[in-house]
Formats: structure tokens, C-alpha cells, sequence
């Protein structure tokens, strides 16, 4: 049986749906199961029960500071070890991704993956089209502002990450071994907003830092570093590179990501 990971949020939900739909034989895991889901809480490494799993698509357990995140895949990982699983997948970042204040815990899992002895695969990600879209600033005057000044991203949709990680995770042994990078096509912010129908207006790093540290309620302590980390890479063309490997695993070209952002970066537009 396949067990993916953090089945309640995004990317986890999408991969299992995308292996169901092909048939195979697949369950979900998450801190607060649903119906049918196994509990998988990543902070109770004692109660971490991957028995019958022979593949564990393992997506990432990010949103906290990287010692947790990175304690969080070492007890699943032990417990792959100990329950007998067959294989491991792991969905990790984007090897243009080093700069990004979020990449350490990435690199420390794929150690972690690599010593624990079992079968693995690691599909280094690239960031979503919706995260990109997602982080553009709309302004009083209609124009999208962001600090990606030229910048382009190298995005992708979070449907064909989904589609990737069950094409590698329903025959992982054609996998083992492995480490993909899975990249889309270069958008940049200009992009988004005139597919939009609205102005691009760049705004520098000290004042996108300022926005999210006094106008951005709600985000976590590490948030802003790592906010300001993609918007820093993306500017200075470190995020921008495109490669073959996803289209291959797909086995066709992967999503435009332009639609994709667009339609996050709509979803934020103030209503007039």
C-alpha cells in the first residue's frame, strides 16, 4: 500500500486523489485524519504506525522553524525503517532553491533519507505558479506590485507536482535512486499582472520586508525570512532556470504556469 503524507493540505491531497484516479491502492495520513485516513502526527513519533506500507510518499512537513521540521521527517523516517517500508519518496526543493532561507531543512531530510537505508526517491520541487501569484501586492490604484522586480520564476502548478510524485510513487522502483528536478517555465510578475489587464510596479526588499513585518497579520516568526528569501532569489535570476525532468516524469509538457498565477493573484484582487 502507498501512504501519502500530510493528506489534509494541498500538495498531499492532490498526489493521493491523482493516484487513486489511476487505481492504485492508496491511503492518506495526516495529524487530523479524515474518514478513512491513518493518523500521522509527526510531533508523537511514538505513535507513528506505518505498518503495511510498502511506498511512503513523504511531502514535506514544513510551516515551523527547521530543527522541528527537520526532528518531524527524522521520527517518520524512523519509523519507515522500523515498520518495514519498502520505499521512500520525498518531496523536497528545487536545487536552484539553496538560497531560500528555507532549504536547509530540505537538504538535512534528504541526508536523513539517503542514511536510512531504504529504497528512495527525492523530487526536488520548484515553487508553485499559485505561491507566486499568491505574493503579488495589490495596489489602491489597481496596479500589482511585488518585489520580484524582472525577476522570473521557473513555476509550476501544484497539479503536476501531484501528478509527478504519483507517477514516481506507483512504480518506485523504476525510481530508485534518483533525484529529480522539477522546474516549469519562467512567469515574472509583469507577466501575471498584464494577463491581469493591470500595471506591474516594483517595490524594493527593505519596503516588501517592512509590509510583511508591520502590515501582514497572522504570519509565523519564520515566515517573513522566507518570504523575503523568494522574493531576493527571484529577483536576481537565481530561481529562473527550466529543465527536462518533470515533463519526462509526466510524459508530456508540464502546465503553463502563467493561467495558474494569474488566477491566485485574482483571487486577492480587491473587489471595487
Amino acid at each position: 500500500m502507498i501512504l501519502v503524507t500530510g493528506a489534509g493540505g494541498h500538495l498531499g491531497s492532490a498526489a493521493l486523489a491523482e493516484l487513486r484516479a489511476r487505481g492504485v491502492k492508496a491511503a492518506g495520513g495526516s495529524r487530523v485524519p479524515a474518514d478513512g485516513q491513518r493518523r500521522l502526527d509527526f510531533d508523537d513519533p511514538a505513535g507513528i504506525d506505518l505498518a503495511g506500507v510498502s511506498t511512503l510518499l513523504l511531502v514535506s512537513a514544513g510551516y515551523a522553524e527547521d530543527d522541528r521540521v527537520v526532528a518531524r521527517h527524522g521520527a517518520v523516517l524512523d519509523a519507515a525503517v522500523r515498520d518495514g517500508v519498502g520505499h521512500v519518496v520525498y518531496t523536497s526543493l528545487t536545487g536552484a532553491g539553496d538560497h531560500l532561507a528555507f532549504a536547509l531543512a530540505h537538504r538535512a531530510t534528504e541526508r536523513l533519507v539517503k542514511a536510512s537505508g531504504l529504497p528512495w526517491t527525492i523530487l526536488r520541487n520548484g515553487l508553485y505558479a499559485e505561491l507566486f501569484g499568491g505574493l503579488l501586492l495589490w495596489a489602491e490604484d489597481g496596479a500589482v506590485e511585488s518585489a520580484f522586480g524582472d525577476g522570473a520564476l521557473a513555476a509550476v502548478a501544484r497539479a503536476d507536482f501531484a501528478e509527478a510524485a504519483a507517477v514516481v510513487a506507483a512504480d518506485p522502483a523504476a525510481h530508485a535512486g534518483r533525484t529529480y528536478d522539477l522546474v516549469g517555465a519562467p512567469v515574472t510578475a509583469a507577466d501575471v499582472a498584464g494577463r491581469l489587464g493591470a500595471a506591474h510596479r516594483a517595490i524594493g526588499l527593505a519596503e516588501y520586508r517592512r509590509r510583511l513585518l508591520e502590515e501582514t497579520p497572522g504570519l509565523l516568526p519564520f515566515q517573513p525570512p522566507m518570504l523575503a528569501s523568494i522574493a531576493t532569489a527571484v529577483r536576481h535570476g537565481f530561481l529562473d532556470a527550466t529543465g527536462p525532468d518533470l515533463a519526462t516524469l509526466l510524459g508530456r509538457p508540464a502546465a503553463d504556469p502563467l493561467p495558474v498565477a494569474a488566477a491566485a493573484a485574482s483571487a486577492g484582487r480587491p473587489r471595487s
